[in-house]
């Protein structure tokens, strides 16, 4: 990993490399006055930058300090473990190397679904997931903090709320927040549709119009808020993927920069273009929805293309011998 022997101001980014050349140039300056020479670290500050790292001028998975993985059709398929998945994330535990999990699932606590995946052979901590239920939570106590809420939704989203400090309630709520649930109710439905159509804040967890389940698609959170919005005329303002904001709350809660991460997925409308908004290194991988001809479809393309994570597990490897 770049932290190796490669000086400080690496995994603070530009601005950290600025704050070296200038300190280097000032030592520089006054050494040359008192014969004090610039240290080993500001000499190497002072060399010609090196090209920008994005790939495919960075052309190995090692190179990459943080990740951001989606969970269906990257590491899960079906609830069958993707081939290569847990060898990539022990590989990423092994060297230490920050990432965290998503999912536009809002129905479910990070514990639920960690322990989900576990049952599905997959190994990851409740702390190394991120829903687009945490992230609607984050951004409603950024804009409202203690605020209340009428709320659509399941487990996963109304205790993301309590957590922040927020109040479910149908009396003169400050948004209505829809999730998705396996038992929506005609009669909240209503309510909500009468409280959007009174001007209450919209708010929708994610647009995904259909959730995987092993028989077949389910009706998700965006098919519901389509329903409200036909209603009332109204649009909410979707929080989870493709809005890279939900890519930058977890950027916040990694402490890591969008230049020296990479968003890891298996649908180009969702993931990768939530992944290059934010700035970030973006892998469509061939394991889930997408095919090998996914990408010319659209006007924007990956950093990179692989078959899995398997792949890049194999370059993760490969960087330790």
């Amino acid at each position: 990993m770049a932290s190796n022997g490669d000086g400080p101001w690496t995994r603070r980014g530009r601005r950290g490399r600025e704050q070296y050349v200038v300190l280097a140039a000032a030592a520089a300056q006054v050494g040359s006055l008192i014969e004090i020479q610039p240290t080993k670290e500001m000499s190497r500050a002072m060399a010609p930058a090196k090209t920008s790292q994005t790939w495919p001028n960075i052309t190995n998975a090692s190179e990459i300090e943080s990740w951001l993985i989606d969970m269906d059709g990257v590491l899960v398929r079906e609830e069958h473990p993707i081939e290569g998945a847990n060898r990539f994330l022990d590989l990423l535990r092994r060297t230490e190397t920050p990432f965290l999990v998503l999912t536009n699932n809002s129905m479910f606590t990070g514990r639920d679904l960690s322990a989900r995946l576990k049952w599905n052979g997959i190994d990851v901590p409740e702390d190394h997931i991120w829903t687009s239920a945490l992230a609607t939570a984050v951004f409603l106590d950024s804009q409202r903090p203690k605020g209340t809420a009428f709320v659509i939704g399941e487990v996963g989203l109304t205790t993301a709320l309590h957590e922040v400090g927020y109040t479910l309630s149908d009396n003169n709520p400050d948004y209505v927040v829809i999730g998705e649930t396996r038992s929506y109710s005609f009669e909240r439905i209503t309510k909500a549709v009468r409280l959007v159509g009174e001007g209450k804040r919209f708010i929708a967890t994610n647009p995904d119009p259909t959730g995987p389940s092993v028989h077949g698609p389910l009706p998700a959170t965006g098919a519901v808020a389509a329903l409200i919005s036909k209603a009332t005329g109204k649009v909410p303002y979707f929080v989870g993927k493709p809005n890279p904001l939900m890519i930058r709350s977890a950027l916040r809660r990694l402490n890591a920069h969008s230049e020296t991460t990479a968003m890891v997925g298996d649908r180009m409308d969702t993931d990768v273009v939530a992944g290059l908004e934010a700035g970030l290194h973006t892998v469509l991988v061939l394991s889930g929805v997408s095919d090998a001809g996914a990408a010319d479809h659209y006007p924007y393309k990956p950093s990179r293309v692989v078959t899995s994570v398997e792949v890049l597990a194999d370059e993760l490897e490969k960087s330790l011998s």
